[in-house]
């Protein structure tokens, strides 16, 4: 994956960076405010259930208040008391049925009793037997007499929230209890949906009696609510299978303060669902309106960052490639340094002058070091034959010698003017780019010629020279290159052994090549320069060495098509392989 978006390009890389950032932060914030928002909802939906209770009891006080007023003012009123006290039905019905119809609702019950419960009358609201013949919330509220008293009561299966009013008479210089007034309202369907609509909307459900009274629920919430279990908190989340609730409970208390039921409220998370799911609709738009603008910005950005970069990368891949005459297109004047990447192309094209003008100075220098080099390797060259010719002269001159030695002087003169003519030759011809190309040669000649030139020298150094190459060994070579290489390592070999020693020249053949070995028994090769031996300028322990005959050697048996190297492996001093082919090297 990672190889991949390696592989995109710088644009594509930006983008794909702005829209992982904007949805990071996007996944971030919609999260906190999501988090925030289902608290702030459930604490809202807290609040209104608690809002709900606290209307349902003020609805509960003010009902209480209003059935203890109505029930106080009759029982005051001495026509009233005149009635009660007959006892008759019809006479307390006809003396306090205008009155009551008039500050009751339809749907209030109002019953009078003895003073033991049994029921005398009754006004107003549909009655179940229960509530015609005994009253047990009398005799539960007697002990309260002469005060009123508010509660809740079951009847016949019905709950009513009732007020029990006492009615006394004067009887010498005490009062005595005359009849029990008790006025109220019956817990059904509809005090439950009113109450619904006065809270804006929270459920109401009535249990008494190991059933539900009244509910605004549908059946099988109901079966929830009333099989869930009371939580020691007033609050609690209930699911109903429907949805889920915030749910507040309080008890239904009797007269005698005893728990005969439970009023719980409950207010619906549905609705703060869909403000949710607006919410998550609503960020997921945003985000991609951000994500769109900010992957517009940025592609209007990053081309005006890119171009700039494009032609960097340009110019960098002509200097790659040796153009150092390229100039990145940048502004000018004011416009030149504004920012970093106008003051990149700047510093690049300044980079690209001081290259060339480097360059060209390395060039220059380089000609002369390579003028300086050639002289050398000239210098190198006719050393040894310049050598030769003076040290024959001034035997000639200063000594008197026979005639087979001046034979033997004149023919070294001849033979090292003539080498000395070849190698301008050479020259020439190097300089022409012209070869002398191969011819098939005895290589024991190439040796013995090579040798004759340091005979007189190893015969003052006390250095035995053998020489072991078959007369039959015949090569393609250029002789006067290859001459040079065997004059090279004989030199080399003199050098290491001043005070004598012993160089042995061998040479065996096999069916494509022939192989020489050139051992002498000095001291070996430096460890210092073993591993450069054959780069130029590399020397040790020669006087007027300038270390480029092994480098000229080396070049020259490789253009043969063959190799050159030391062998490490040596018994004692230092010995030298060649690898020469015995058929002419085509691709030289």
């Amino acid at each position: 994956m990672l190889a991949r978006i390696g592989r995109l390009s710088l644009l594509w890389k930006i983008l794909l960076s702005t829209s992982i950032a904007l949805t990071s932060l996007f996944a971030i914030t919609a999260w906190i405010v999501q988090r925030n928002a289902t608290r702030v909802m459930s604490e809202s939906l807290a609040d209104e259930t608690k809002a709900s209770f606290r209307a349902y009891d003020s609805l509960w006080r003010s009902r209480a208040e209003m059935l203890a007023s109505v029930s106080l003012v009759l029982s005051r009123m001495r026509d009233v008391r005149d009635a009660f006290s007959t006892g008759d039905e019809a006479t307390i019905r006809d003396t306090a049925a205008e009155l009551w119809n008039k500050v009751s609702s339809q749907d209030a019950i109002f019953l009078v009793t003895d003073p033991r419960g049994k029921v005398l009358a009754s006004l107003g609201g549909s009655l179940v037997d229960a509530l015609k013949d005994d009253l047990p919330i009398v005799r539960q509220a007697s002990s309260r007499f002469p005060q009123q008293s508010s509660s809740f009561m079951m009847a016949g299966g019905h709950l009513y929230q009732v007020a029990v009013t006492p009615v006394y008479v004067q009887a010498g210089a005490d009062l005595g209890l005359l009849n029990v007034l008790v006025a109220g309202y019956a817990v059904d369907q509809n005090l439950a949906q009113r109450l619904k609509e006065s809270t804006g909307g929270s459920d109401f459900c009535f249990l008494a009696g190991g059933q539900v009274i009244a509910s605004t629920l549908d059946d099988p919430s109901i079966a929830r609510i009333q099989a869930a279990r009371p939580s020691q908190e007033n609050l609690q989340l209930i699911d109903t299978g429907h949805g889920e609730y915030t749910m507040l409970q309080t008890p239904l208390l009797d007269v005698q303060d005893s728990v005969i039921g439970q009023l719980r409220i409950l207010r619906s998370f549905e609705g703060a669902r869909q403000h949710l799911a607006a919410l998550r609709r609503n960020i997921v738009l945003i985000w991609i309106f951000a994500v769109l603008v900010g992957l517009a910005l940025t592609q209007l950005l990053a081309r005006r960052i890119l171009e700039p970069v494009k032609e960097l990368d340009r110019g960098a891949a002509e200097v790659a490639r040796g153009n150092y005459t390229y100039r990145i297109p940048a502004p000018l004047g004011e416009q030149a340094n504004k920012d970093e990447l106008g003051r990149l192309a700047v510093a690049f094209n300044a980079m690209c002058t001081s290259i060339q003008e480097g360059r060209e100075e390395l060039i220059r220098h380089e000609r002369i070091a390579t003028i300086g080099r050639l002289a050398t390797s000239i210098v190198h060259d006719l050393r040894n034959p310049l050598a030769a010719i003076y040290g024959g002269a001034e035997m000639l001159v200063d000594g008197r010698l026979s005639t087979e030695q001046v034979q033997r002087l004149s023919g070294n003169i001849y033979r090292s003017s003539r080498r000395i003519q070849q190698l301008l030759q050479e020259l020439v011809d190097a300089g022409r780019g012209a070869t002398a190309g191969s011819e098939m040669c005895r290589l024991n000649d190439i040796v013995a010629a090579a040798y004759e030139v340091y005979a007189g020298a190893a015969g003052s150094q006390s250095v035995t020279v053998e020489i072991d190459v078959p007369p039959e060994i015949e090569l393609p070579l250029e002789r006067a290159r290859m001459e040079r290489v065997f004059l090279n390592l004989i030199d080399n070999a003199l050098a290491a052994m001043p005070r004598g020693g012993r160089l042995r020249i061998s040479a065996e053949t096999s069916p494509d090549s022939v192989v020489v070995r050139v051992q002498d028994s000095g001291p070996g090769i430096a460890p210092q320069i073993r591993h450069q031996l054959f780069q130029p300028f590399v020397t040790s322990g020669k006087k007027n060495g300038v270390g480029l005959g092994l480098a000229f050697s080396h070049q020259t048996v490789l253009d043969h098509g063959g190799d050159l190297w030391a062998d490490t492996e040596a018994d004692e001093g230092a010995r030298f392989v060649l690898t020469l082919p015995r058929q002419p090297n085509r691709g030289a």
